[in-house]
């Protein structure tokens, strides 16, 4: 990764070509690459633990992925080709050039502390891998991750994030394929495995409950209508995600790398779901072994651990060092694109806009560096203090981003569907989206965290919308900023979107089968 990193930066003149790489990647590319910054080790650690241990977990998880055919749907039509006709690499200089730049600062202010937060999670997951494999202190396995992935980052920019998540992606989508071969044939096979796993882990739909007020944060209807409004802020949004599908060639590229994702996403959650039920069968056949996995801070069992203790506990040697390279890539592809795209946000949104207002190209591309050097400094910080927020990992960094998700969500819509919409409004409506959020964190756990993107965004859109009335409404030029209908046609696509919205609908009719298939078998 490091060599590849020095390799690619030779071609880099300035800051296009470190944060776009130069608009000249391709859409199975960056579709790849935004699989694997998905696929992290949140996911690789947290999901088959949710799936196999959690309190009220199993196949439920897969509920979150009805919506993401749906939230495509919005960005390729709707978001996606307005961005890419303004020509912007921080998705914020939108809301600067629809409200104002305080309203640009903002949101960027907020999403660079949050994302740099969550990827503390990250951090902490992967870094508990290294200290059980190596038997080292937690503070050296932070530092050899966080320092390997930023020198890499540091000096390839976004084609280094790119093209090594895609590399990564091979080797962990291998990884997932091993665990489950191996844990199959340890338990005895497909039919062995079906009658040990608690059917409760195989239930895959609730619609039985809702999230608000009843504790149960993973049923049907908060899975559906959260996930939607989740995904839609965090590929439309969202720097590290928008940053990548604008580095494409064209807008049939950028909407081609977002429906990849529609279709793929949902094979590869299902691949380390199954490793879930996998884990829980091997557990009721040797029950020993959760009291192999090591104990948090607590003195709980820390499930997060599941996975790598099954591979160091049953795999050959050479085959455990692949799934561990498969964890370490995971967690690299996910590290490597959030510090990258907060890189280009303090540069754009901060350092160019108070400090340095004209730069040579050459200070572009060092300021760029350092800036990433900062931000991975960051990231591994917040390892340090990430593992009180859930038991799960992957519910962590779920809940971290679903306090802003609907918020952001509703600052962006309330300036590309409205025309009365203001930075008053803007700024109001997401203060108020966030405070409610934190208000049902901390007084109503029992409301389900996936409704916070529901409630953060209707708060935002709708209260943002009512001051912006009292407030005279808008008072800047909108051309170009309002979408309006055949704006993809004016962009030149050579694709009917159209149509292959209907496929994705189909999509997730599909899914939604799938699921009820599996819960079906499971009764």
């Amino acid at each position: 990764m490091v060599a590849l990193s020095i390799f690619l930066s030779r071609g880099q003149k300035n800051k296009k070509d470190y944060y776009l790489g130069g608009n000249d990647l391709g859409a199975w590319s960056v579709a790849i690459s935004t699989l694997a910054t998905q696929c992290s080790t949140n996911s690789l650690l947290g999901a088959p633990a949710f799936v196999a241990f959690a309190a009220g977990g199993g196949l439920l998880w897969l509920q979150y992925e009805l919506a993401l055919p749906l939230a495509m749907i919005g960005l390729i039509l709707f978001m996606l080709p307005l961005f890419r006709a303004l020509k912007i690499i921080s998705v914020y200089n939108y809301l600067e050039q629809r409200f104002n730049y305080a309203t640009r600062l903002s949101l960027s202010v907020l999403f660079q502390f949050l994302r740099a937060f969550s990827t503390g999670v990250t951090v902490y997951g992967i870094s508990l891998v290294l200290v059980s494999c190596l038997d080292i202190p937690f503070w050296v396995a932070a530092l050899r991750l966080g320092i390997v992935t930023v020198i890499y980052d540091m000096f390839g920019g976004m084609k280094a994030v790119v093209y090594s998540d895609v590399i990564q992606m091979c080797i962990l989508f291998a990884s997932i394929l091993l665990a489950i071969f191996f844990a199959v044939d340890l338990i005895g096979g497909w039919g062995a495995l079906f009658e040990l796993t608690p059917k409760e882990r195989l239930v895959a739909l609730d619609f039985q409950s809702h999230g608000w007020g009843d504790g149960k944060d993973y049923a049907f209807w908060p899975m559906l209508f959260g996930g939607l409004f989740l995904y839609m802020s965090y590929y439309g949004t969202d720097q590290s995600q928008v940053q990548r599908e604008l580095s494409t060639k064209t807008i049939d590229d950028t909407n081609k790398s977002l429906f990849l994702n529609g279709l793929l996403r949902f094979p590869l959650v299902v691949s380390y779901c199954v490793l879930g039920i996998c884990l829980a069968a091997f557990a009721v056949k040797f029950p020993e072994f959760i009291e192999s996995l090591p104990q948090t801070d607590s003195g709980q069992r820390n499930f997060n651990m599941a996975v790598p203790q099954f591979v160091l506990q049953n795999f050959p040697p050479g085959l455990v060092g692949l799934v561990m390279v498969g964890l370490f890539a995971a967690a690299m592809s996910s590290l490597d694109s959030v510090i990258n795209s907060l890189s280009a946000l303090t540069l754009r949104d901060i350092v160019q806009r108070t400090f340095i207002k004209d730069m040579t190209n050459k200070q572009e591309v060092v300021w760029s560096r350092l800036l990433t050097l900062f931000w991975g400094t960051l990231c591994v910080g917040f390892a340090f203090v990430v593992e009180g927020i859930d038991a799960s990992i992957i519910v962590a960094v779920n809940k971290i981003g679903s306090l802003s998700n609907g918020s952001i969500l509703g600052v962006f819509l309330l300036g590309l569907l409205t025309r009365r919409g203001n930075s008053t409004g803007a700024l109001v409506g997401l203060v108020a989206g966030v405070l409610v959020n934190l208000v049902l964190w901390i007084q109503f756990p029992q409301v389900s965290w996936l409704w916070w993107n529901v409630i953060g965004f209707a708060t935002t859109l709708g209260g943002g919308y009512l001051v912006s009335l009292i407030s005279q409404g808008a008072t800047r030029n909108l051309k170009g900023l309002i979408w309006k209908p055949g704006i993809l046609q004016q962009l030149g696509c050579k694709i009917n979107w159209l149509f292959r919205s209907y496929i994705l609908v189909a999509y997730f009719l599909f899914i939604s089968v799938f699921c009820y298939w599996v819960t079906a078998i499971a009764n």
